[in-house]
């Protein structure tokens, strides 16, 4: 005998109970900047609360999650930026090098110039 598939539960109305009120909430109200530190309150069986207080060192570096995913650990980060401080080492001058807009531009003033040229002669 086959079993009956399980119906997916469909609101056909708003779930929120009434005694929840919302109206005047503010969007992001308790939000601060993970740098500014941020405090970690335990409340004892006893009754005492411990409030711990933290906050990152200099030099800490936030990864994104899109690039967190990619970059696991603090060794995975730094064999990264150390291969791509090789790469940029490589590069004699960069000051060199310039955007295809800067290419664009030395061309037509080298353009505008030999007009130039050809006028007064």
């Amino acid at each position: 005998m086959k079993k009956r598939a399980a119906e997916t539960h469909m609101p056909e109305e708003d779930e929120m109970r009434p005694e929840y009120d919302f109206s005047k909430a503010v969007r992001g109200k308790h939000y601060k900047p993970l740098h500014e530190g941020y405090s970690v309150h335990v409340h004892q069986a006893d009754g005492t609360t411990v409030v711990q207080h933290y906050r990152l060192e200099d030099g800490t570096v936030m990864l994104e999650p899109d690039v967190r995913q990619y970059f696991p650990d603090s060794q995975a980060v730094n064999a990264a930026l150390r291969s791509l401080i090789t790469l940029m080492s490589e590069i004699p001058d960069k000051s060199k090098f310039l955007t295809r807009k800067a290419h664009r531009a030395r061309g037509k003033k080298r353009i505008v110039r030999s007009q130039a040229k050809s006028v007064k002669a």
